[in-house]
């Protein structure tokens, strides 16, 4: 029998403890840990929701890894074209962790109504290509059929078709810049079939969607040249080791490059978030340990009869310590349930419902995203426990500094 988790069990279901000068104290300490444990459930899983949404339409538009000429100089626009025939495409047999490489080429131009213009980025893609990333997005519409031996058909963005005003299966005027071509300018007559929408305004604001072969046909290219390949991998934690390991494996004509090197800013920002998440949770943890501390004090300091009455029984100090460290370590236990239970709650509401909504220029995401990462609560409750439950050793030695005679003779 475990004598001290027994008269802990007993201080808790008791009457006086619920009436006690304590429990207002108490309360309040549950309290603070149950509000701690919902905002870090809360920081965390809107911290890895955004980062993972934005990641997610960042490789969405671009891959994991763009394969391009040198002389493109990192531009959206293919200036310089590369042969498709190369020994990675279509599957690079020498990389493990490759999910697929897909061509694709970037030409510049613009949209022409009889009241406006906008300037777009038409993106050549093949039969191939991984359109999940599109197909869920897409509000309207359904995806080109590349089966056509010319194919007109494309995906606008939501965002262009507003500012325009276009519908589906509207046919409109573009206008792209010629490489290789006596004229400046060559006309194009595209059809809208599918309307998208990824709520990352920097990309939706100005990608069209469409054929490859129509690319080729803009900038007078061949049929075996093309802008370049996106690479996707099947583990986004092991980019930097893949990126380097695709750098070694193709030409040296060719150069690679990661998404997150190719948008450096965005993915610093990204990276800052952590810094934030882990502040909140260091903050709220103290709050939380500081208030158990105070809760633990005021516990012992109202039973100091029933320590030297214990200790007068032959009881040993860490005897004593481990009954109201069982004692506090239920308030934390409470505390964590409400907590999980309040941030689970709001965080599922948001998920569904998505209450919270986001200006998309500002944050590339139009509603709050989620991300509830069952392993990271569970680190979350057993860290909080844990630390909670450290900060309580110490102040729980002041019971040794209580004599039996003196504690019982008020009795």
């Amino acid at each position: 029998m475990n004598f001290e988790l027994f008269i802990a069990k007993r201080i808790i279901a008791g009457k006086q403890y619920k009436s006690s000068i304590s429990s207002p104290i108490i309360t309040i300490a549950t309290i603070a840990i149950a509000l701690g444990v919902a905002i870090m459930l809360i920081a965390v899983s809107i911290t890895s929701g955004f980062q993972n949404k934005v990641r997610d339409k960042m490789t969405g538009f671009k891959g994991h890894i763009q394969i391009v000429n040198y002389d493109n100089n990192n531009s959206d626009v293919s200036t310089v074209p590369i042969d498709i025939n190369q020994e990675f495409y279509p599957e690079f047999k020498k990389i493990d962790g490759i999910k697929k490489v897909q061509p694709f080429a970037n030409v510049g131009g613009i949209i022409r109504t009889p009241t406006d213009f906008e300037g777009i980025i038409f993106k050549g893609v093949s039969a191939d290509y991984d359109f999940t990333f599109f197909n869920e997005c897409l509000v309207e519409g359904r995806l080109p059929d590349f089966k056509q031996d010319r194919n007109r058909e494309i995906l606008i963005s939501e965002s262009i078709a507003n500012r325009l005003h276009f519908k589906l299966n509207d046919t409109i005027q573009t206008w792209f810049g010629a490489e290789n071509s006596n004229l400046k300018f060559k006309s194009r007559k595209p059809i809208i079939v599918g309307i998208y929408n990824t709520g990352f305004e920097q990309f939706d604001k100005v990608m069209l969607l469409g054929d490859l072969r129509e690319v080729q046909k803009i900038n007078r290219w061949k049929d075996n040249e093309i802008g370049g390949f996106e690479v996707l991998i099947d583990d986004y934690d092991k980019l930097q080791e893949k990126g380097d390991e695709v750098y070694t494996s193709i030409g040296a004509t060719l150069n690679s490059i990661t998404i997150v090197n190719n948008y450096p800013a965005i993915f610093e920002w990204l990276k800052l978030l952590d810094n934030n998440v882990w502040f909140i949770i260091g903050i709220m943890v103290l709050v939380a340990g500081i208030n158990m501390v105070t809760a633990l004090l005021v516990l012992i300091l109202e039973r100091v009869q029933m320590v030297g009455i214990l200790k007068a029984l032959g009881s040993v100090n860490w005897s004593i310590r481990k009954i109201f460290l069982y004692n506090a370590s239920y308030l934390i236990l409470k505390g964590l349930f409400w907590g999980n239970f309040i941030g689970l709650s709001i965080l599922l509401i948001q998920k569904y419902t998505k209450l919270i909504s986001l200006n998309p220029e500002t944050y590339y995401v139009s509603t709050m995203p989620v991300d509830i990462n069952f392993l990271a609560i569970l680190l979350l409750n057993m860290g909080t426990l844990a630390l909670c439950f450290l900060m309580l050793i110490v102040p729980s030695y002041i019971i040794t500094k209580i004599r039996p005679s003196k504690s019982i003779r008020f009795a």
